[in-house]
This record gives C-alpha cells, sequence and structure tokens, in this order.
C-alpha cells in the first residue's frame, strides 16, 4: 500500500511539474559597475602614515577616518584597542602606538 502511494505521489509530481516551462526561463548575466566614493586613497603624512595606511586601510576608507570628529588620545587609543578586540581588525600590536600617535596628530 505505502509502495502504492508513494509510485502515484512521484507520477503526479511528474505530471504537474513543466519541464518545458521551466526550460523557457533563462538566466541572463550581466555585468555591474559599481561606483565607490572617492577621496583620500591613503592617509596623508608620508612615513609618520605608513602604520595607518597598512593597517587601517583594510576595513576603512581614508576619508572616513579623516572625516571622524576630533578625539583625545585616551579616545583615540580606545578605538584601536576597540578595532582590535571587538572588531578582530588585524591591526599588529607594534604598530597601535604610531596608529594613535598619527590620529592624535591629524585629529586633535
Amino acid at each position: 500500500m505505502l509502495l502504492r502511494m508513494l509510485v502515484i505521489a512521484l507520477a503526479a509530481g511528474a505530471l504537474l511539474s513543466s519541464p518545458p516551462a521551466q526550460a523557457e526561463r533563462k538566466i541572463s548575466l550581466t555585468s555591474v559597475n559599481v561606483n565607490l566614493p572617492y577621496g583620500a586613497l591613503k592617509f596623508p603624512g608620508g612615513h609618520e602614515a605608513d602604520a595607518t595606511n597598512r593597517n587601517c586601510l583594510i576595513c576603512h576608507s581614508a576619508g572616513m577616518v579623516l572625516n571622524q570628529p576630533v578625539l583625545s588620545r585616551p579616545q583615540w587609543q580606545a578605538e584601536v584597542d576597540k578595532m582590535r578586540a571587538a572588531y578582530k581588525a588585524p591591526i599588529d600590536a607594534k604598530d597601535v602606538g604610531a596608529i594613535v600617535d598619527y590620529l592624535v596628530s591629524i585629529k586633535s
């Protein structure tokens, strides 16, 4: 009895599905261009900005960081620590001091 119901269910499924209708649906792929905001591609300052360029540009644009409000040294330190701890930013521990120094120098 169970086998007979299974055969009937499979046959009904085969009859109700419409392979020709599915074949008519064609997928069309198109190329898409994305225009990202432009601005500073790197942090200004030459050698002083190296650690910031090396670590922060992985996730942030320079423009986004440069448009942040003025923060004190402890606030910038807390931001960098948060990026490392909460967001798991791959910031090399030896670069933390240089990044904080740089951010304080341009945004204080």
